[in-house]
């Protein structure tokens, strides 16, 4: 490795009584690709964030090839060569990808944007990735996984010498994780150096050259990841020894939901003829590059939109009109995968969101309406506790929340109902080694009980550890619904890509 071309010194940030960062140091030398572990809460994301100016550090100070980066002025970070990535998106809706992806890369002075240009880069960049989107396109009409492509897309594009990477691979085929990573070491080995925030151990584990381990605030460990090993990191993150469950053989019951000639109008990559079944004690594994029809089944299941034609059965029952809390009056327990935007209400507080869609049915409504708040947040900090929800207490407002907390608050306010039908999309994403395997373990037990779940995740290996059976979805269509003992990796991905077919 290089000399360091970055150091992070005693950095401390607060939040009320919540220490997020406690004296973190780090450094990061040229030509180095530093992962960074933690727990949902660890603060990783807090301290990225300060690196790239959205936050001001409480104490402690960053420099930048030796020079002292100013605080709070992400200006400043992109002018030392900073580029991030975030977790959670920093797109204009009302823009296309083009537009978003030049914005603010061209002078203020010019009379308009040179968009032809930015469109031959954009178009470079999205071949050499393996990351193809329409430049054209609204980035208010993409999914939560083409949106996702398009915050990697602007990092590439401003050609920064230090990449901050917070859950890169999310939404990627193992095909397009192993592309994104040729160029990342491709890049490095020219000089330029990269963070890597990833809850993905085996990836970390082929892309890194160091890893630096945070929990509750502080530095718990660095280590060469020529040393490391997934149990060893697994265990550094969370405290304690952490073993994924694993799905016993249960028989298939009752059918529980049909769809027969589905078609959907939904913007996001609509149905086109499906068919599929669920049945009790089985969970139905959903692969596929996003906006290939996933979102338009979530929205089916969730009761958003209704099928435009087809017909479509739920516990026998036919569903002809879009209607979310009829749905949830059946049964369908739903855990979406854009948790800020359809999970929670941000501005509500905890308490609010984990009772929000059980007021009527669990008594926390009084005889004329009102609610009883008493019964309802003794009821939330029972799922705090349960759910391990990392926060201030049931009255925070859910929008301070981590994203890996407020995918937990999710997951307790849905999973807690015990629903026959449940949707998990993207379950685990964002989430620690310990939190994942709880996720899990809690899904598995569902569907002992007889539930039926619709899995829902660009996570194949979460796929192929959880799922009876598995459908490939490509463009609006199914090409091969197999028995996950009949699959693997590569053939999945393959065919998520529309190069295969079963």
């Amino acid at each position: 490795m290089g000399v360091n071309v970055l150091e992070l010194t005693d950095i401390t940030k607060r939040f009320g009584s919540l220490t997020a960062n406690d004296s973190i140091s780090l450094s990061l030398a040229k030509g180095e690709v530093l992962a960074l572990l933690g727990e949902n809460g660890a603060g990783k994301t807090t301290l990225m964030n300060i690196l790239f100016g959205h936050y001001v550090a409480d104490e402690g100070a960053i420099k930048v090839r030796g020079e002292v980066l100013p605080p709070g002025s992400p200006e400043a970070a992109i002018k030392a060569g900073i580029g991030m990535v975030h977790q959670h998106f920093t797109l204009a809706d009302n823009l296309t990808v083009l537009e978003n992806v030049i914005l603010g890369r061209e002078s203020l002075w010019r009379w308009r944007q040179d968009l032809g240009h930015g469109r031959q880069r954009l178009g470079e960049l999205s071949e050499q990735f393996g990351l193809g989107i329409d430049p054209d396109a609204l980035v208010g009409n993409l999914s939560v996984g083409q949106r996702q492509r398009v915050e990697i897309l602007k990092a590439l594009y401003a050609d920064a010498h230090i990449l901050i990477l917070d859950e890169p691979t999310a939404v990627l085929t193992p095909q397009e994780t192993d592309s994104l990573f040729a160029t990342l070491r491709s890049l490095v080995a020219q000089g330029r150096s990269a963070i890597i925030i990833s809850h993905k151990l085996h990836e970390i584990l082929r892309v890194s050259d160091r890893v630096a381990v945070l929990r509750r605030g502080q530095v718990v460990g660095q280590v060469p990841t020529a040393h490391a090993n997934r149990d060893q990191l697994a265990e550094m993150m969370v405290g304690r020894s952490v073993v994924r469950p694993q799905a016993e053989a249960l028989s298939p019951g009752q059918n529980l939901l049909s769809l027969s000639a589905v078609q959907t109008n939904s913007r996001t990559g609509p149905l086109v003829g499906m068919d599929m079944e669920l049945r009790a004690h089985e969970i139905l594994g959903i692969a596929g590059v996003a906006g290939n029809g996933q979102t338009a089944l979530a929205q089916l299941l969730s009761g958003t939109i209704a099928p435009s034609a087809g017909r479509m059965a739920l516990l026998g029952q036919e569903i002809k009109q879009a209607d979310p809390r009829a749905m949830v009056s059946l049964g369908v327990g739903r855990i979406p995968e854009d948790r800020q935007h359809s999970g929670v209400v941000g501005e509500m507080a905890i308490w609010e969101n984990l009772v929000s869609e059980e007021i009527r049915q669990s008594g926390f409504s009084g005889k004329l309406g009102f609610l009883k708040k008493s019964a309802a947040k003794k009821h939330a900090e029972h799922l705090i506790d349960r759910f391990d929800v990392r926060c201030q207490g049931p009255e925070a407002e859910t929008r301070l929340l981590s994203g890996g907390n407020m995918q937990k608050l999710i997951l307790a306010r849905s999973l807690s109902r015990e629903p026959r039908i449940i949707l998990a999309s993207q379950p685990s994403r964002g989430l620690d080694e310990g939190a994942i395997a709880y996720v899990h373990g809690q899904l598995l037990e569902a569907r002992k009980r007889g539930a039926g779940i619709i899995l829902i995740s660009e996570d194949l290996d979460e796929l192929m550890a959880l799922s009876d059976r598995i459908a490939v979805f490509y463009r609006g269509k199914i090409l091969a619904t197999l028995a996950v003992h009949e699959f693997d990796t590569k053939k999945i991905g393959l065919m998520m890509s529309g190069q295969a077919a079963a």
